[in-house]
């Protein structure tokens, strides 16, 4: 087998990973799978590390402090420059909550469990996550878990096995298999951890270890194979997108294609090696591991401080950066290590490179434990931040997953002995409508009660989970024996029939019916609602679904004004929540026309002027998150909610 030499291919096929990598996270469409250059990545890692370890085995001469003090020279240099040039940007950019969660993945990163920390989170192609500088880093976790304990196995397996080769093939088929068997049961684990993404590394080192054979095939074999493998490759990078089951069996396209390049063109010159090979895509192959540290962040912080989202102009200058700084991080960090022209001792340099990362990972524990040092905001940017967290006491009248009593309700405004004859009920977004809830029941003298539940729609008959039910019975119950006379139903009422917008499903109600049937079981459940709600003696008034912005732009507010950028023009526009809310406001529109009594309220207008639904509103945000009301948000819905407290003064004479 052609072992680990002068391979300007390999440089290439680096160059063929990392240009779809960064154009697909900086937004340009065609490169639609892009992501899949990190599992390229992994391909060319396992090989070139196993071949370096093979080597050195078989010629007796192994060292483990020799192997990671050259991983740490390859590896810690440029990314502790670029993971401290995050810190000291995102001291200037980011909020203290972004800032708080920047030094929690820093710290992880600098134990290189990273990985571990953005399993735990929103996941890779969750648009929350183009909001965290370090998500990139969770390849470099995988690759060095891998480079800590692959070692160990290959000395224990080369030593003690006969058939040794055998036993790592057995390793890449289970960690295969449990990739395929995880990504239906938890996608996210299947994606960031090491047993299931081992596999990748491992079809790498089989290659590395395969035994030599005088025998070679045909010149047209090796044309065939190597170019098989690049389609493979492109038909991934091109063909696959974030909605692609990944890594599972998809994986495969871009893991085997890489292994077959490296295979055919280590046998012999084929025309796609010689394409690999050619300076530009050489070039690049050398700068790929510093262009993949920094363009990331720098995609992260410039999307920070986008108002419309970076389009393909805009774009194309930041990628132009990211090559800049990736050839200034090639030329002035690396080589130098590398070269060993700075720590040329292999103690010094592991001591040191561990030590670089103790530092660094004190600091992100630092920032973690001082809540991202909110005393650096100030102003404008200070209330937009404070806006992300609800002040009022929403947390307090929202019962949550864990709540042990689903009859608890809060109570506002009126005399303590005068029952409430009017009642808010709904998911997280009725919490949302706290402060106006509490400011009109004080101002009309008219008790009202607000009962919420986190997830779960003001419908009966077919819940989430039977804590909901358990819930909405109770609430029902509670409407007949108070004789209420104004129920609101309020939720996010979108998100049970379609989902997030992301393709996240959870709270769905009829997952597995097509969309037409859906909403006719929406309709149909929500009328039968009205019906048994009106029987009881109620008024009904449905509050409409407050207008969705898209994610990060809350995140975004404080970013601007901490850079002195006005937010005036950040939203959505409105045309976008209408058409996601087209069948909806038609059912809402035609129950309150069967039924007098029944009656909508559109917070629409009051958030959406000029046709665009603003996340901020002189100078306050409206959001907490990109679908729940703030504190200022809720409080401006008082006129919407006012008619109903009107009504009960009207109708007790005052």
């Amino acid at each position: 087998m052609h072992t680990f030499g002068n391979r300007r291919d390999i440089d290439g096929l680096r160059a063929l990973a990392v240009i779809p990598v960064v154009l697909y996270h900086f937004g340009f469409g065609l490169f639609s799978g892009g992501f899949v250059g990190v599992d390229v990545f992994f391909v060319i890692s396992g090989f070139l590390i196993t071949s370096i370890i093979f080597r050195e085995i078989s010629a007796g001469r192994f060292s483990f402090v020799d192997f990671w003090a050259r991983r740490a020279r390859r590896i810690i240099p440029a990314l502790s420059v670029m993971m401290l040039a995050a810190l000291l940007v995102g001291w200037v950019l980011m909020p203290a909550n972004d800032y708080s969660q920047l030094g929690r993945a820093v710290r992880y990163q600098a134990m290189f469990a990273s990985n571990i920390l953005f399993m735990r989170q929103d996941g890779y192609f969750n648009p929350a996550s183009d909001f965290k500088p370090l998500l990139h880093t969770w390849s470099l976790s995988v690759e060095e878990q891998y480079y800590i304990l692959f070692p160990l196995l290959m000395v224990l397996l080369t030593r003690y096995l006969r058939q040794w080769r055998w036993m790592l093939f057995g390793l890449l088929v289970v960690s295969f298999a449990l990739n395929v068997w995880v990504i239906k049961r938890n996608p996210d684990e299947a994606f960031f951890l090491l047993p299931m993404r081992a596999w990748e590394l491992l079809c790498g080192a089989m290659l590395a270890v395969l035994t030599v054979s005088d025998r070679k095939m045909p010149s047209w074999v090796y044309e065939a194979v190597s170019l098989a493998g690049l389609v493979a490759v492109l038909c991934a990078i091109f063909g696959f997108d974030k909605y692609t089951l990944f890594p599972g069996w998809a994986a495969l396209f871009p893991v085997l294609g890489a292994t077959a390049m490296i295979w055919a063109n280590g046998q012999t010159s084929t025309v796609v090696g010689r394409l690999l090979s050619v300076k530009g895509m050489v070039g690049v192959g050398l700068i790929s591991y510093s262009w993949y540290l920094w363009h990331w962040p720098v995609f992260v912080y410039a999307n920070a401080v986008s108002i419309d989202g970076m389009q393909a102009l805009e774009a194309s200058g930041w990628v132009v950066l990211t090559l800049v700084l990736a050839w200034l991080s090639w030329r002035l960090v690396e080589l130098p290590f590398r070269e060993k022209r700075v720590l040329a001792g292999r103690k010094s340099v592991l001591f040191s490179g561990l030590a670089t990362l103790l530092i660094i990972g004190l600091a992100g524990q630092l920032i973690r434990t001082s809540d991202g040092v909110p005393q650096r905001i100030s102003g404008q940017a200070l209330q937009y931040a404070e806006a992300r967290d609800w002040q009022r006491g929403q947390m307090d009248c929202l019962l949550q997953r864990d709540s042990p009593d689903m009859s608890k309700i809060c109570r506002f405004g009126g005399d303590e002995q005068t029952p409430p004859v009017q009642l808010v009920w709904g998911d997280s977004h009725a919490a949302a409508l706290l402060p106006a809830i509490e400011a009109d029941a004080k101002r009309y003298g008219v008790p009202v009660w607000l009962a919420s539940l986190s997830g779960c729609l003001p419908i009966l008959g077919h819940e989430t989970r039977p804590q909901c039910q358990d819930f909405n019975q109770a609430t029902l119950q509670s409407i007949r024996e108070h004789k209420i006379r104004d129920v609101v139903l309020a939720a996010r009422w979108s998100l049970y029939l379609y989902g997030e917008e992301d393709g996240d499903m959870q709270h769905v109600l009829y997952p597995d019916d097509r969309r037409s049937v859906a909403e006719q079981e929406v309709g149909r459940d929500l009328t039968a609602m009205v019906h048994t709600l009106r029987e009881a003696g109620a008024r009904v008034w449905i509050f409409k679904e407050v207008p969705l912005q898209r994610q990060g732009t809350v995140a975004r507010l404080a970013s601007l004004a901490m850079v002195g950028r006005s937010a005036e023009r950040l939203g959505r526009p409105i045309a976008e929540h209408l058409a996601r809310q087209q069948f909806l406001n038609t059912l809402f529109t035609h129950l309150s026309q069967q039924d007098p009594n029944v009656r909508v309220l559109d917070p629409a207008p009051l958030m959406c002027p000029g046709g665009i639904c603003r996340a901020e509103f002189d100078g306050y945000s409206q959001y907490m998150d990109e679908n729940h009301l703030s504190d200022k948000g809720g409080e401006r819905m008082k006129p919407l909610l006012a008619p109903i407290y009107l009504s009960e003064n009207a109708a007790q004479g005052r």
